[in-house]
């Protein structure tokens, strides 16, 4: 028995809905430029050893005192310690400071460095208030904002599309680029509206110029 060959048009439908559906997905790979120069690296280093310990004088001593702290004109370092408290080990700073440290970042020019890189490499194209991004390798995307639900799929630093708003107990209703809707923990995933850093050399030296979260 033969088998019918498919025509030119069918293979062109196929070769076009496999097009689509690699284009739809957006990979956003970690980045860190960090090391391109020896004097910024040592800086951050020192910076994140000073999170870590929750040192809030090396912190301040590292914040320019310029410092933009939102969008609302309230800047400079007393705005940010009025803010950020820093002098409380409860801080919220220590967790929101060392998430943007650990998550890398790209330099833009010689005299500024711009973290973490979902904010620094986001894509120009895509909504920012729309997706988000995977932050970690192999993350479980579940069908119910449970941990022991079932997995719909897996997704490597792939950027989904929001289904709604972030939910309080921690998870966040996303949408696969194949139209699959689910879960992702908020912790395994960040958009680039979330808090960032942007430093700067000035008067010879590396400091926190902004510090600041939405649009």
């Amino acid at each position: 028995m033969s088998v019918a060959r498919p025509t030119c048009r069918c293979v062109a439908w196929l070769l076009a809905v496999l097009a689509g559906s690699v284009d739809a997905q957006v990979v956003l790979t970690p980045v860190d430029e960090a090391a391109m120069q020896p004097d910024f690296f040592s800086f951050r280093a020192q910076l994140a050893t000073a999170v870590a310990r929750r040192d809030a004088a090396a912190v301040l001593a590292a914040v320019d005192e310029r410092v933009r702290t939102g969008f609302g004109g309230d800047d400079g370092r007393a705005a940010f310690e009025r803010q950020w408290l820093p002098d409380r080990p409860d801080s919220r700073l220590w967790e929101a400071l060392g998430a943007v440290l650990a998550l890398g970042g790209s330099f833009t020019g010689t005299q500024q460095f711009s973290a973490p890189y979902v904010y620094s490499r986001w894509p120009e194209d895509l909504d920012a208030f729309e997706h988000v991004a995977v932050i970690a390798s192999d993350v479980r995307l579940r069908a119910a904002p449970r941990a022991d639900a079932a997995a719909i799929g897996r997704a490597s630093f792939l950027v989904l599309e929001l289904a709604g708003p972030a939910r309080e107990d921690g998870w966040l209703p996303v949408r696969t680029p194949d139209g699959r809707a689910g879960y992702v923990a908020r912790a395994l995933a960040r958009s680039p509206l979330d808090y960032r850093a942007i430093f700067e050399r000035r008067d010879g030296r590396w400091q926190l110029v902004a510090f600041v979260s939405g649009d």
